[in-house]
């Protein structure tokens, strides 16, 4: 028996009838149109925040803060989001940052990195450090004063924000670490990626093509910017969660993260959402569970935040 869960049988269905055109087939401003629809048609309600208002960090970049009503003054979460390294834009993400901020109890502050393929690795690492950078330094400028910096991102994010982390350790920047269904790097090759290669939302052909785009010629994919699954010497790394979905090709190079993390002595909550596919936590329009999945992530962010 299938482990997918019931609520994404039929538009697991749809795809396998009438597949999404191959990236290389679309003009990137066409499959970004594309992605910002789906999200519209997917998520659910948009929760209502006390506070939304776009912001140019001191490091250039464009962000967006998120202040939820139940803001419990403790942390403040740096958000990265997914897509590809080539899709995900302010707009498209705007869903999950809000759920985001009201499941943490914590302001979100949505980084807009650099895309590829107009710009090419290591632009958005680049940004993403800097951003967390700036935010750690504007912190009592932006009302967040004292708090805990969390950084966090889903995805392509996921991978930014586990990079982030590596190169920031040691520096007290970042307290904590929350990695959703992170990509490990362009080789891809667990039980999972060959198990769900293909159906099951997340096409690894896509995500192939999205990694030439944001690589370009030449890069070195031993590079921990790249695949972070192969950092070394991982010491001082921040407390983690990380949430994997039970039927996403990512599902065994996170697991795998997660045990290295504890390996180095890094405290580790590594959260399996059973019967859910990549990107869940924007599909709660399909899926009611998302609901109770957001419930749980945040009251592990908020313990590992008061800890």
């Amino acid at each position: 028996m299938s482990p997918l869960h019931p609520d994404f049988q039929a538009i697991v269905e749809f795809l396998a009838s009438s597949p999404a055109p191959h990236p290389r087939e679309t003009p990137i401003g066409e499959r970004r149109a594309a992605h910002l629809a789906a999200s519209a048609l997917t998520e659910t309600s948009p929760v209502e925040m006390a506070e939304v208002r776009n912001i140019v960090l001191s490091c250039g970049l464009e962000a967006r803060l998120y202040v939820p009503f139940n803001d419990a003054g403790h942390a403040v979460t740096v958000y990265f989001h997914g897509g590809g390294f080539v899709l995900g834009t302010l707009d498209s993400y705007d869903g999950l940052a809000r759920h985001l901020a009201d499941a943490f109890a914590a302001p979100v502050i949505s980084v807009q990195y650099r895309l590829a393929p107009e710009h090419v690795f290591p632009a958005a690492v680049d940004d993403v450090i800097a951003a967390t950078r700036s935010i750690s330094l504007d912190r009592e400028a932006l009302g967040l004063a004292g708090r805990r910096l969390v950084v966090a991102g889903d995805s392509a994010g996921g991978t930014l924000a586990a990079v982030t982390a590596q190169e920031l350790r040691g520096t007290d920047i970042v307290d904590v670490q929350v990695l959703l269904y992170p990509t490990m790097g362009p080789e891809l090759v667990t039980d999972s990626a060959h198990r769900f290669a293909t159906g099951y939302i997340l096409e690894m052909d896509h995500l192939h093509y999205h990694y030439r785009e944001y690589l370009g010629e030449g890069a070195n994919h031993t590079d921990p910017r790249i695949t972070p699954l192969l950092a070394d010497h991982l010491e001082n790394m921040p407390a983690t969660i990380i949430v994997v979905a039970e039927c996403d090709p990512l599902r065994d190079e996170a697991v795998t993260y997660a045990g290295l993390l504890e390996h180095y002595g890094t405290h580790v909550d590594l959260l399996e959402a059973k019967g859910m596919v990549h990107s869940f936590f924007k599909m709660g329009g399909i899926c009611a569970d998302v609901a109770d999945e957001f419930r749980v992530l945040g009251e592990h962010v908020r313990a590992v935040v008061s800890r």
